[in-house]
């Protein structure tokens, strides 16, 4: 028998201001929260909000710097199909999608699984697909400081496709470089390992 247990901790006092607000919402929008499937949505849905902004509470450097390991490594290093959640802080509905990662290591490597956690610790929190493109680009540089960085993220926005324009077949990607990834033989090459289906 496993011992294991997976707990999720909550802050009792802000789940219940928020908690107040969402059952203030559910009156104006016309709904009975007294009905027996809304009795427990306002709670429900405090905590899956401060679940999807938790990042905010996280630092996304210091998850680089508990897995960083000297290697004299100088190949470009990629990690790609990370999957993201994001809440669009326009509207507050999803994007999701995959984000493509590489860096060219100058001294450093870092533990693999550390790059899909700094992706998850920007992409929960309020945000645009233009900014977390930034923000995590900039942390494996700063961080790191390798010979280069490459990221492309590809997303599905919700407020596109449910409401507004409703296009849902649209995609929206983004991309950043820095170092020998300005490069454009560098570049190229990241593109089209990431395009590539090499399993």
């Amino acid at each position: 028998m496993s011992n294991y247990k997976y707990t999720e901790e909550y802050d009792a006092e802000n789940t219940r201001k928020i908690s107040v607000n969402y059952l203030e919402t559910l009156r104006s929008l016309g709904e009975d929260p007294e009905r027996e499937g809304l009795l427990k949505t306002p709670e429900r849905a405090a905590k899956m909000m401060e679940y999807l902004t938790s990042g905010k509470c996280e630092n996304p450097a210091e998850i680089l710097r508990s897995a960083m390991f000297k290697d004299p490594y100088q190949q470009m290093v990629i990690v790609k199909d990370i999957e993201l959640y994001s809440l669009c802080e326009h509207h507050l509905l999803p994007f999701f999608g995959k984000a493509h990662i590489a860096y060219i290591p100058n001294g450093y490597i870092v533990g693999l699984s550390k790059i899909p956690r700094v992706v998850d610790a920007f992409s929960r929190r309020l945000q645009v697909q233009e900014r977390l493109t930034q923000e995590i680009l900039h942390c494996i540089d700063e961080t790191l400081k390798p010979i280069g960085v490459a990221i492309v993220i590809e997303a599905s926005h919700l407020c596109m496709q449910m409401r507004g324009i409703q296009k849902q077949n649209s995609v929206t990607t983004t991309s950043a470089f820095t170092g020998e990834f300005l490069k454009d033989t560098t570049r190229k090459e990241f593109i089209s390992l990431i395009s590539t289906k090499l399993h």
